[in-house]
C-alpha cells in the first residue's frame, strides 16, 4: 500500500461538500493533521482516511454519511461516498467510476 500523503486541493474540496452534505456532525478542525493514503482500486480515487495522526490498524469501517455524485470528464458517472468507522472519525473516502476505468478528475458539480 503507498504511503500516507496531504490530500490534494481537489480531495479537501470533495471532502468538505461529503462533510457538509453528512448526516452526522464533524468538529470544525476535521482537517488537521489530516492525512490519506491512496486505496488500491485501480486508480478510481478512494482514500483511506487518516485524521489527526491515527493509524490504519485496528480500525473498522462502520457506516457511509454521505454521499456526492458526479460526472467525471468522459461523461462516466461517479459515486463520492464517505465513510466513518465504528468509533464515528472520518474513515474512507469511496469513490467509484461506474465502468470501473481510472477516475479523470473530481468535479464538485452534481448530476
Amino acid at each position: 500500500m503507498e504511503l500516507s500523503r496531504k490530500p490534494s486541493h481537489s480531495e479537501i474540496q470533495l471532502l468538505e461538500l461529503l462533510i457538509q452534505k453528512a448526516v452526522v456532525n464533524f468538529p470544525a478542525d476535521w482537517n488537521h493533521n489530516l492525512l490519506v493514503q491512496p486505496m488500491n482500486d485501480g486508480g478510481m480515487g478512494s482514500l483511506l482516511l487518516l485524521p489527526d495522526g491515527m493509524t490504519t490498524r485496528r480500525r473498522l469501517c462502520g457506516t457511509q454519511v454521505s454521499e456526492h455524485y458526479f460526472t467525471d470528464e468522459d461523461g462516466v458517472e461517479v459515486i463520492a461516498s464517505l465513510n466513518v468507522d465504528d468509533e464515528g472519525q472520518l474513515f474512507e473516502l469511496d469513490i467509484w467510476k461506474t465502468n470501473f476505468d481510472p477516475l479523470i478528475n473530481i468535479s464538485l458539480a452534481c448530476t
